[in-house]
């Protein structure tokens, strides 16, 4: 017999572990992406948006943009109801009908572009702008339409037309359709054009792709906030077509400005101000 005996061990059911509580401070913060401090998050959403440290502009929200650039309660919104369909029935990891799914549930918004009439400092315009946590911001056939609409509503009531891009250009879910958008809108400006009206494009960051290839670029006035992306393809695309290295800021706003690229360069605070000059001045 053993010196020793080992007790049957007695099993004991473990507890489901309990789901982990969100913390009373999470998102009450948020860390610069240009200089890493740290800051209030309500202080940086009542600032625009803009790094009070560095004045990096950070990603702002469509309808946030709206509502601090156009006069208070005057901006009306159309086609709201347009909703981007599935033509190809295209899917990678996830069938483009359920991205669109979610995404609108996400975002309650249908597509990645608002459309309306408002007023800058009381001057009449037509208005869209992107939304770039749709889908990247990315043009389809219903974005296309809807940019169309901006400056087919601009000729028909003889007013200005201003654009805010910021894209990652075309929705390869939609293949052909989505390039047929640069075309569709290009088109457009050239009808509105004989209106006599200026067509204001504001580049934010990013506008690449498409849309820089398109509309973005054809305005009779171009702005930019500071340092935003702009061009056709990335730098990192160009860099390993072309196996050079590219000079320091290329595809940036102040480089397009050094390059007469652009108009100016225009910070987030100022922008009503000086959009309420421009029209007065050409509208």
């Amino acid at each position: 017999m053993a010196w020793f005996s080992k007790k049957p061990r007695i099993a004991v059911e473990a507890e489901p572990a309990a789901e982990p509580q969100p913390s009373r401070m999470q998102g009450l913060w948020a860390k610069c992406e240009s200089c890493d401090e740290i800051i209030y998050r309500q202080e940086l959403e009542k600032n625009w948006m803009v790094c009070p440290h560095c004045e990096h502009h950070h990603a702002w929200t469509a309808r946030s943009r709206l509502a601090a650039t156009l006069d208070p309660d005057s901006f009306e919104e159309f086609d709201k109801g347009l909703e981007p369909l599935d033509p190809l029935g295209f899917s990678d990891t996830k069938k483009y009908k359920d991205r669109l799914k979610s995404t609108r549930k996400n975002l309650d918004e249908n597509d990645a572009f608002i459309s309306g009439v408002g007023r800058i400092e009381g001057h009449q315009v037509s208005v869209g702008c992107f939304l770039f946590e749709f889908m990247g911001g990315s043009m389809g056939s219903v974005v296309g339409e809807k940019v169309t609409r901006v400056f087919e509503r601009a000729y028909e009531l003889k007013c200005p037309a201003l654009v805010f891009s910021a894209s990652g250009g075309a929705r390869m879910q939609e293949g052909i359709f989505s390039l047929m958008q640069m075309a569709k809108t290009s088109a457009a400006i050239a009808r509105f054009r004989n209106s006599g009206k200026p067509y204001v494009s504001v580049m934010l960051n990013p506008t690449t792709g498409g849309v820089a290839a398109s509309f973005s670029w054809l305005g009779d006035i171009i702005l930019a906030e500071p340092h935003a992306l702009i061009g056709f393809a990335g730098p990192r695309v160009i860099e390993q077509t072309i196996r050079q290295k590219l000079p320091e800021g290329f595809q940036r706003s102040e480089f397009l400005l050094d390059h007469g690229m652009i108009d100016a360069i225009v910070h987030r605070k100022e922008l009503r101000t000086k959009l309420g000059q421009l029209l007065g001045l050409l509208g």
